[in-house]
């Protein structure tokens, strides 16, 4: 009791010395008002300039996945060529884009701009969160936290990255090629068109955020990496099906494609959750001894 009691007050007294005084209730409510005020800012910001250049935008970022030349197609020809697997070079990509609505092309660039400005407001928006959550953490949480922004905003880019380069090109190839029938032509709305490519970029940066959300759950007690090497098997299969699911064709090689970088995040959690386990052991030595 002595310990934790100590604990608190070496807590207390840090919180006062960064803060300068004990705040109240309203007093952290009016702070993350503000915190979010800042975040959603910055969202606004990056959306307009996203808005700005939007016909740019469209033109050498959302809609060259389905072109043909395209770094993704050309990288796949030159492996292709490389390993004498000519398949992988790719042709054509056979479907068109319409906009079916009067306003939808407006619409497209509204909200392609706000997904601009959530991308690439991403890391001031976490850092405002973080400032607000920060203080509200132990010493020895805060050390163990350290660099949060930097890993989180990191592990996010690269799932962007990794969505957008091998994720939508692969979905696309298949989702234009398939066919019930040659007579049936694959027309597709802008905005079909501009949710799939936004789904699968962002559901890629929200999956590789798996260590953070390890590292949290590793933290409060529920994950241990004993637990995970146990489950490790049934991980695999579980990563395999969502793979499957984010990359909706039946070739075997663009789902494993996807599922490796998943499953070393998994990998990379287990590292996490262990250094979380040893931290708190060092954190029990540290307090049986005070």
């Amino acid at each position: 009791m002595n310990d934790n009691m100590a604990l608190d007050q070496e807590f207390e007294e840090e919180e006062l010395d960064e803060e300068g005084k004990e705040m109240t209730f309203l007093e952290h409510l009016e702070e993350l008002r503000w915190n979010i005020i800042r975040a959603v800012g910055s969202i606004l910001v990056f959306a307009i300039l996203g808005y700005i250049y939007i016909e740019e935008v469209y033109h050498y970022v959302i809609i060259a996945p389905a072109r043909t030349d395209f770094w993704t197609y050309r990288m796949m020809c030159k492996l292709g060529t490389a390993v004498g697997a000519e398949g992988l070079c790719i042709e054509k990509i056979d479907f068109e884009l319409q906009s079916l609505g009067v306003g939808e092309q407006f619409s497209m660039a509204l909200t392609s701009s706000v997904i601009i400005g959530l991308v690439f407001a991403f890391p001031y928006a976490f850092w405002e969160i973080w400032r607000f959550i920060k203080p509200g953490l132990k010493p020895y949480e805060r050390k163990s936290a350290r660099g949060a922004v930097f890993y989180v905003t990191f592990l996010f880019f690269s799932g962007v990255l990794f969505g957008y380069y091998i994720v939508t090109p692969l979905a696309l190839n298949f989702l234009a090629n398939f066919k019930l029938d040659p007579s049936i032509i694959n027309e597709f709305s802008i905005s079909s068109y501009i949710g799939t490519v936004a789904t699968l970029t962002l559901a890629c940066g929200l999956a590789f955020q798996l260590p953070v959300v390890v590292f949290v759950l590793s933290r409060i007690g529920i994950l241990t990496p004993s637990f995970m090497r146990e489950y490790r098997r049934h991980s695999l299969i579980v990563i395999l099906i969502v793979a499957a699911i984010i990359t909706p064709s039946p070739d075997i090689y663009s789902q494993i494609l996807v599922a490796l970088p998943l499953f070393l995040l998994y990998e990379l959690s287990i590292l996490v959750s262990g250094r979380v386990e040893r931290a708190k052991l060092r954190e029990e030595q540290r307090v049986a001894k005070l």
